[in-house]
Order: C-alpha cells, then structure tokens, then sequence
C-alpha cells in the first residue's frame, strides 16, 4: 500500500501545478538543498555569460583575422608563396594568422592556404601537416583538402596513404563535378602502388555512378588498359 500512495502522490505532482510549486518550497526550505540550487544555477549562469563572451571575442577577432588574410590570398593567387606564408613586414601571411588568431574561422582557412602553399614549394610533409589541421563543411573545400594530402602522399611515393585520401575526397559529399576527378586519382594512386584490382574498381565506380561525366570515356579507356595489363601478369 506504501508503494501505491507514493505513486499516486507522483502523480498529483505532474498533475497538479500548485503541488509543484509546494514541493519546490518544501525542498528549498532545507538549507543545504538552497546551497546546492543556488551553486548549481551560478555556474550554470557563468558558463551562459562565458559562451556570450567567448563567442563575442572569437566574433571580433575573426573580423581582424580577415582582414589580414585579404592580403596572403593576394600574394598566394600570385604564386608568391613566400609571402604569402610569412608575410611581407606589414601584412601578416598564413602562418602569423594562425598562431595570432587561433580558434578563428580564418585561422582554419589559413591553414588550408598554407598547406596548399607547401605543396607547391615541394614540401610535402609540411603540406601534409597543415592540411590535415583543417576542416570544413563545405563539400568542395573539405574534398579539395583531402586530394592535397593525397598529393602530397603521392609524391612521397606513399601509394596506399594518398590512396586513402583521395578515396576520402571522393566519398565526401559525391557529386559528378568532382568524385570522378578523385576517383581518377584514386585509380592512379592504386596502380602506382601495384594494386590493379583496385584502380580498375576505381574507374569502374566512374562508369557506374557518374556515367554523365566528362572523364567517363577516360575511366573506360584506362579501366580497358588495366584490365588488358593485368591479364598479361
């Protein structure tokens, strides 16, 4: 009998409104119960008023942080790729950007622009490094990313890494502008590295799902060549 009084008086709290508020003050009547809602609703409201602040901070900075990169894309877009990491005395370059701003979303940009810039210059492990630093939603950005690393694999002669992420770069978000371009990397990435089966099924994933694609009599001819090698083995 104890067990069903104590689950009709549940009930009647759902229930009823006034029975809340009466149980509310009965629980707040005891002081060390007032302790623990008053320390719980503080900190509660100082990580409200710190997120407000933070994000504010983070808002603003990313404004100057901006406002630097404008000129590093410059310099990048004109293949001045010293400059456009280091900066010229005046205007910050990507790698300033990232240490000074930090947590921005330029700072992530930057390091998209300083790995691609890298990759240019031929070094390969910093392309590498930074490139994996950045992250993005956006379907083209991100998938242009993960080819980059797979580039920079690929002159490595790391044939099952750079396979990794071109295959990434495909699946990320695939269309028919770009997956078959990855997916051609792909096959490459697997033929360098003697895995035939593989490249051929690379090619083959063109023929099947991006049969509108401008690479489609490409992946055929080279799926038909592959194929032809591969019998002579």
């Amino acid at each position: 009998m104890a067990k069903g009084k104590k689950k009709d008086e549940g009930i009647e709290i759902l229930e009823d409104p006034n029975a809340i508020v009466e149980k509310a003050n009965e629980f707040l009547e005891n002081k060390k119960n007032r302790v623990i809602v008053f320390s719980v609703g503080g900190l509660l409201a100082a990580i409200v008023l710190g997120l407000a602040g933070y994000n504010f901070y983070i808002t603003d900075l990313n404004k100057t942080a901006q406002e630097e990169l404008f000129q590093a894309q410059f310099y990048f877009e004109a293949d001045s790729l010293g400059l456009a990491l280091n900066g010229d005395g005046n205007s910050y370059g990507f790698l300033e950007i990232i240490d000074e701003f930090p947590g921005t979303k330029v700072a992530n940009l930057s390091h998209f622009y300083a790995g691609a810039s890298y990759l240019r210059l031929g070094d390969f492990d910093g392309a590498i490094r930074y490139l994996q630093e950045f992250s993005s939603s956006d379907y083209l950005v991100q998938a242009r990313a993960y080819a980059l690393i797979g580039d920079a694999y690929l002159e490595k002669d790391e044939f099952e890494n750079a396979a990794d992420y071109y295959q990434q770069a495909a699946d990320y978000k695939a269309n028919e502008h770009f997956s078959p371009v990855y997916l051609k990397k792909l096959a490459i990435a697997r033929e360098n590295g003697g895995d035939l089966t593989g490249a051929m099924s690379a090619y083959q994933v063109i023929i099947d799902k991006f049969p509108q694609s401008d690479m489609i009599h490409e992946a055929k001819k080279h799926k038909a060549r592959i194929e032809a090698l591969a019998a002579e083995l």
